[in-house]
């Protein structure tokens, strides 16, 4: 694993640090408001409660350590890391105080505590956050870069660093055989690769900074000199592989035998954990929607539709699914029948939208049927959302990679819909558009990542997005 800078240490343990004073801060209010503490606490048993909670807390973070000090991290990636924290550490340290004595801490005490340290770790952890980004902003706690080479690989490099301020990265310049007037990057030229030492020595360079190389192959000599240099002078040394001429994306690189090979694409849904994680609150979700709230939005929209428009109450069609599967995708009915259904997009103006279907396709109520489809495993709550045959067929030939985001299954809302990607397409690029964030959500899916988009869709629900038609 890569070793960590004094500056991150120091960041990792802060943050550690605050975590153990909430978590004896909420164990003091447990004991001073709870009565069947009282007793214990007078008699000093709340000794053996503090010590227990907090060994377990410290082993369980150090299991699932704080990811804040990472140049680039997400906040749902923050939540699911104190997500895991809890989920490690409530079961541990419960067995473990009822082990020393089961009447120190009631389970309804305990899932008290748990649920308040949950919320105060998160919050305190997203705040931390937007702290050490607003610190790297003012150009602190940055990160000391020299580029070697300068191909179009480089210049990605560069945009990806630079793209966002609050990772820290300051790139000082550039060697290569000369100055490359095509290079289109705002950096120094600095010298031919045989200054490097030089250089390392009179500008005193960080010697925990980082060295990116994208030097071909084929000059192996000189790339062992430079990685021996920065490995005797503790500088971090990364290849940049020249694959990305060709492939332009994220690969990960995985190991046959000692062989190294690297892979395009890495879906977190091939992972049999997640898919029934996934699945799991797909049908918990769906099945307390069905259940409880659905029979009377069916029920009254069943009768405003059948009253307003003659024909069915709900809307079929079939669409592509996972792995390019077709089934049925249910909606209520929000236009007259009509033998355009499954060929022509709904427009702004549409003349075969009613006008309670108009009402029922702005507030996206016409959407909640495919609850059934998610129960019945057509479809997830959260994913790239189903298209038509036609647009399928029309598309995949159109746009590169469309076919991608049949990886997994199509959502009742997805991450294209909650950034702007919704409606009508009147032009390609906005189909390409959302194919992107589609495939971006295939890619770097995660449990909090749903909960986010849905979190943003029922926002956007209630302020009525412009584009809902």
């Amino acid at each position: 694993m890569q070793q960590e800078s004094q500056s991150f240490l120091l960041i990792k343990w802060g943050v550690i640090t605050i975590d153990f004073l909430i978590l004896n801060g909420l164990l003091s209010c447990l004991i001073f408001f709870s009565s069947s503490f009282a007793t214990e606490y007078l008699q000093g048993n709340y000794q053996i409660f503090y010590f227990a909670l907090n060994i377990v807390y410290l082993v369980c973070v150090y299991l699932k350590s704080p990811i804040l000090y990472m140049r680039k991290v997400r906040p749902e990636q923050i939540v699911g890391r104190v997500f895991s924290l809890i989920i490690w550490y409530a079961p541990l340290s419960f067995l473990a105080i009822n082990y020393i004595d089961p009447s120190l801490f009631p389970w309804k005490c305990a899932l008290l505590f748990y649920g308040c340290l949950f919320v105060c770790l998160t919050i305190s952890r997203l705040c931390t956050r937007a702290y050490i980004k607003w610190y790297r902003c003012k150009g602190c706690n940055t990160r000391d870069v020299l580029f070697i080479g300068s191909n179009p690989n480089m210049e990605e490099l560069y945009n990806e660093m630079m793209g966002d301020p609050t990772a820290g990265y300051r790139i000082l310049g550039y060697f290569d055989d000369k100055k490359q007037e095509n290079f289109n990057v705002p950096i120094p030229y600095l010298g031919t690769i045989d200054l490097i030492p030089q250089y390392m020595e009179e500008s005193h360079f960080h010697p925990m900074g980082r060295i990116y190389c994208c030097l071909p192959s084929a000059r192996a000599a000189e790339i062992r000199q430079i990685i021996d240099y920065c490995e005797n002078h503790l500088i971090r040394f990364y290849s940049v592989p020249n694959v990305r001429n060709y492939l332009r994306r994220p690969m990960r690189m995985d190991l046959v035998g000692e062989v190294p090979v690297l892979y395009i694409r890495e879906e977190p849904m091939r992972k049999p954990l997640n898919r029934f994680q996934k699945r799991i609150f797909d049908i918990v979700f769906s099945s307390l929607f069905l259940c409880t709230l659905f029979p009377f939005i069916y029920l009254i929209v069943a009768i405003i539709t059948k009253i307003t428009s003659p024909g069915p109450v709900f809307f079929k069609q079939k669409r592509n699914g996972l792995n390019g599967k077709e089934f049925y995708c249910y909606k209520f009915r929000s236009m007259k029948v009509n033998a355009q259904s499954d060929t022509l997009q709904a427009t702004e103006h549409d003349p075969r939208k009613t006008k309670f279907g108009n009402f029922l396709r702005k507030s996206s109520i016409d959407e909640l049927p495919q609850f059934i489809n998610v129960l019945k495993g057509d479809m997830s709550i959260v994913g790239p959302r189903p298209h038509m045959l036609k647009h399928t067929k029309e598309y995949s030939k159109l746009i590169n990679k469309y076919m991608i985001r049949h990886f997994i299954k199509p959502g009742i809302t997805g991450w294209a819909q909650v950034n702007g990607c919704r409606g009508e397409t009147k032009e390609l690029a906005q189909m390409e558009a959302r194919i992107r964030k589609d495939i971006w959500y295939v890619e770097n899916w995660s449990f909090w990542l749903d909960m986010r988009i849905i979190y943003l869709t029922v926002r956007n629900a209630l302020r009525r997005e412009a584009n809902a038609y």
